[in-house]
C-alpha cells in the first residue's frame, strides 16, 4: 500500500477537473488564495487549481499515505474555498428564513433544531441538482455551506429568489476540517466540551481563544468536525492543531480518495443539474415534511418530478462499483450489460484505487434493470470491456458518532 506508483495512481486530477475554471489552468497568479496557503507552502504542498483557488493536492508524505493517516488517526484538511453564507429574514425571525430557504430546497428547514445541521440541496426546474449544500440553524438565522465551484451562482440564486426577504451574506472566514478516530481527543485539548457533541450538532466555542463554530461532521466517512475560523486567526488555530502527534496535513486528493470510499457525491461529477435526488439515491436528504403528504409538501423547483420518482422510482439509479483486478475505473467510462459492449446501460461518474479496502472503487449510474447489489456490468477501458460488480454503498463503514 505504500509506494510511489501507488500515490501517483490516486491522483485527483481528473475527478477534480469538473470543479476546475479553465481560465484558472493557465494563468496561475489569477487563483484566489484562502488564509492558509502560506502555510501549505511552508509545509511542502504541492498546489493545484481548483474551482478558482490555489489548493494542495497532497504533501510530501503522498495521498496514500495521508489517505491511511485520516482512517487512522487524524488529518486536517483546508476546505476555505468553500462558500460561508448567513441566511437572515428581515423580519428578524427564523420560521421566515426557513420557509424562504424551503421554497428553494426539497428539505426540512422549518423542523431543523437549533444548533443542528442538516445535508441538502438546490433543485432547478427539472429536478435536476444546482449544488448540495450543508444547512444550520443559529439562533434567529441559518448558516450555509455550499461548493466552492458554485458559490457565485449560489449566490446569484439566493439573492434572486428570496433576496426580497431575507438577507444574503457571505462570510470572509477559513473553514477546516479535522477527521478521523483520533479527531475528538485532539479537539477536547482545546476545547473540553466537544466531546459531548453528536453527528451534525454545531456549537460556538473558543480554539485557542479564537472564537469558532464546530460542527461535527466532514466529507471523509470518519468522525471528525470542520471549524469555521476568522480567516486572521486561521493560521495560528491550524498550526496548533498540527502541533499534535496524532495530526497530520491532508490534501485534496486523499480528501477524493476517501469521501469516494465513504459513498459520499462530489458536486460537477456525481450529481449535476443532469441527475435528480432520487437518481442519485439522495433520498435520505428529503425529510417526510416535503414529501407527498407531508405537512408542507412540495413548494420547491422540480417539485413535481421529483415526488413523482420517489413514488414510482426513477429510470436509472447512482450505485457502487467494485471492479475485478487491479486496475481503477475513472470517470466517463461508459458501462455496459454485455462483455462486448452492445447495450450500454450508464456511466462511471468517479473512479480510484481505495487505499483502505486495498481495491479499485467506483460510483456511477445505472438503468434499475442492472442497479441491485451483485449485478455484474462492464466498464469500457481503452477498448476493452473489464467487469464491473455493483455494490452497496459505503465502501468503509462509517464512524460518525451518532
Amino acid at each position: 500500500m505504500q509506494g510511489a506508483t501507488a500515490s501517483e495512481d490516486l491522483s485527483p486530477r481528473m475527478e477534480f477537473q469538473a470543479q476546475t475554471p479553465e481560465a484558472s489552468l493557465d494563468d496561475t497568479a489569477a487563483l484566489k488564495k484562502t488564509p492558509l496557503h502560506a502555510l501549505h507552502l511552508s509545509l511542502g504542498a504541492r498546489m493545484v487549481p481548483f474551482a478558482g483557488y490555489d489548493m494542495p493536492v497532497q504533501y510530501p508524505a503522498g495521498v496514500m499515505k495521508e489517505h491511511i493517516q485520516t482512517r487512522t488517526s487524524a488529518g486536517v484538511f483546508d476546505v476555505s474555498h468553500m462558500g460561508q453564507v448567513v441566511i437572515k429574514a428581515k423580519s428578524g425571525k427564523y420560521e421566515d428564513a426557513a420557509l424562504a430557504l424551503e421554497s428553494l430546497v426539497p428539505v426540512d428547514i422549518l423542523g431543523l433544531a437549533e444548533g443542528r445541521q442538516r445535508y441538502g440541496f438546490f433543485t432547478d426546474g427539472n429536478g435536476g441538482i444546482l449544488d448540495d449544500l450543508m444547512i444550520t440553524h443559529l439562533d434567529d438565522h441559518l448558516f450555509v455551506v455550499v461548493n466552492a465551484a458554485c458559490k457565485d451562482a449560489d449566490l446569484a440564486h439566493l439573492q434572486k429568489h428570496i433576496g426580497d426577504t431575507c438577507d444574503i451574506t457571505l462570510l470572509d472566514r477559513a473553514l477546516i476540517a479535522l477527521q478521523g478516530p483520533r479527531a475528538v481527543e485532539v479537539l477536547a485539548e482545546l476545547w473540553a466540551d466537544v466531546a459531548a457533541m453528536k453527528f451534525m450538532d454545531v456549537r460556538h466555542c473558543r480554539l485557542h481563544d479564537v472564537s469558532c463554530l464546530v460542527s461535527r461532521s466532514g466529507y471523509s466517512g470518519e468522525d471528525g468536525f470542520e471549524i469555521s475560523i476568522p480567516g486572521d486567526k486561521a493560521e495560528d488555530v491550524t498550526k496548533r492543531l498540527l502541533e499534535h502527534p496524532d495530526v497530520a496535513p491532508i490534501g485534496l486528493g486523499a480528501r477524493d480518495s476517501l469521501r469516494l470510499e465513504a459513498g459520499l457525491c462530489l458536486y460537477g461529477n456525481d450529481i449535476d443539474t443532469t441527475t435528480t435526488p432520487v437518481e442519485a439515491a439522495l433520498e435520505w436528504g428529503m425529510q417526510k415534511a416535503r414529501k407527498t403528504g407531508g405537512a408542507r409538501a412540495g413548494g420547491f423547483p422540480g417539485a413535481d418530478r421529483i415526488l413523482a420518482e420517489l413514488e414510482k422510482g426513477a429510470a436509472r439509479r447512482r450505485v457502487g462499483l467494485k471492479p475485478e483486478g487491479k486496475a481503477p475505473v475513472r470517470g466517463h467510462a461508459k458501462l455496459f450489460a454485455d462483455a462486448e459492449g452492445k447495450t450500454e446501460i450508464g456511466e462511471v461518474t468517479s473512479g480510484g484505487f481505495g487505499p483502505s479496502v486495498e481495491h479499485p472503487v467506483a460510483m456511477g449510474y445505472v438503468t434499475v434493470a442492472q442497479a441491485a447489489v451483485g449485478t455484474q456490468v462492464y466498464a469500457e477501458v481503452r477498448g476493452k470491456y473489464l467487469p464491473v460488480i455493483v455494490s452497496a454503498l459505503p465502501f468503509i463503514t462509517p464512524t460518525y458518532k451518532r
